[in-house]
């Protein structure tokens, strides 16, 4: 990390290193392990992959429901840090949890509790850059928050692996196996975020009312007609919507696409390593880049490159292919990630924070139930993975679309 970067910078980039270690494992593990359980339970691969995207689904709503006014409420000062407190441990705790039960149906409900709190820890972690660095470092610092998230989250998931393919050669079950990966990942995300909750202070934000929580309803009816009055933030929320829609989709689905067509476990765990290493210096590359060429030219960069890797995925039926393609997506999954990130908080007003990213997060995680929904129900449908994969093109290129335009407007 570089030296330059001030302590409380490090310490808010160590939460993005902590949670991408849940991320990783929800793009790769644990959709194998629910298929597991789901074929122990007579469950079809084409239903268990519908069925998995049904639960991320299921999650975002829930997200998109409380998450708005969860960030209204945290920008009443002193509010913010014990509110993201409670939701990271809800994510670790259901991290954690992923080691008790064994039914597909219990491990599934488990995971949308789990992905819950994940989801909205992340609404009031991407508020607090606005109080731990100032404008112009903004596009560095979220982007060094990426970087360092997907080489830290290799740690617990190599661990996890020598677990997980190695459990014979240990003399343990593939249950017990599994139980402490689980555990690995939950520690290591809980101790790694300790040092932002000891030293995060709060500098942004509203002085306290008498009825916090109906205040804050007010605050939000107030944010949504602020944002329906910016035409640059509306039209920014719009397209972020449906691009970054398909890049999460394909970050939580991509095991399970490469299970339901065929392809090698162990090779298909590897590949996603690859991605988390070939994501690490691109995201730093895209950081340095913000610096020298506008945030705007590089995400439309990043969002055509998803169409095409979209595209591409359609007729993916060889382990190469799949290699091939988490190569791409993690040349560009950091940049578009990042930079989206910094460009919203530069937009903004830092006062009101938690509001406005109550919002990004209902467009972005939040939202990413259009695109899991659409290929859980067009697989469904077709008895096709690929048909359903073939559909997040169409989320690109709106969300390009949309975004051009955004890109013209001025404040």
């Amino acid at each position: 990390m570089e030296s330059k970067m001030t302590k409380l910078e490090k310490y808010w980039i160590l939460y993005d290193v902590g949670n991408s270690a849940f991320v990783l494992l929800v793009s790769t593990i644990l959709p194998i392990y629910f298929n597991y359980l789901a074929g122990k339970g007579g469950v079809s691969e084409v239903d268990a992959l519908a069925f998995w995207g049904y639960g991320v689904s299921i999650s975002t709503i829930l997200v998109a429901l409380i998450g708005p006014v969860l960030g209204t409420i945290a920008d009443t000062k002193g509010y913010k840090k014990p509110i993201f407190a409670a939701c990271m441990m809800v994510g670790v705790a259901g991290c954690a949890a992923f080691a008790l039960p064994g039914s597909w149906l219990a491990f599934l409900a488990i995971f949308v509790v789990a992905r819950v709190g994940y989801a909205a820890s992340l609404i009031f972690y991407d508020a607090m850059l606005s109080d731990v660095t100032e404008i112009s470092r903004m596009d560095q610092v979220s982007s060094q928050g990426y970087a360092w998230g997907y080489i830290g989250s290799c740690v617990p998931f190599i661990l996890s692996l020598v677990l997980v393919l190695g459990n014979e050669a240990i003399g343990i079950t593939m249950e017990t196996a599994m139980a402490g990966a689980f555990l690995l990942n939950a520690a290591w995300w809980f101790l790694v975020t300790i040092p932002l909750l000891r030293n995060y202070r709060q500098s942004h934000g509203v002085p306290k009312k008498d009825h916090v929580v109906r205040e804050s309803f007010g605050r939000l009816a107030r944010v949504l007609k602020d944002v329906k009055g910016n035409k640059k933030i509306f039209l920014f929320l719009l397209s972020f919507f449906f691009y970054i829609d398909g890049v999460y989709t394909i970050i939580e689905m991509a095991t399970a696409y490469g299970s339901a067509v065929g392809l090698d476990t162990q090779g298909l765990l590897l590949a996603l390593l690859v991605t988390q290493i070939v994501a690490f210096p691109c995201a730093l590359i895209f950081g340095k880049l913000a610096g020298k060429y506008k945030n705007t030219t590089l995400i439309k960069i990043c969002v055509a490159c998803y169409f095409c890797i979209a595209l591409f995925a359609i007729q993916l039926d060889r382990q190469w292919e799949f290699w091939f393609l988490a190569v791409c997506v993690g040349m560009f999954q950091g940049g578009v990630q990042a930079l989206s990130r910094s460009y919203f908080a530069s937009i903004i007003p830092p006062e009101k924070s938690g509001e406005f990213f109550g919002i990004f997060d209902i467009c972005g995680k939040g939202a990413s139930f259009v695109g899991t929904a659409l290929v859980g129900a067009v697989t469904q449908l077709t008895r096709n993975p690929s048909s359903g994969v073939g559909m997040l093109a169409v989320l690109f290129a709106v969300g390009f679309f949309l975004f051009g335009k955004a890109a013209r407007e001025w404040p």
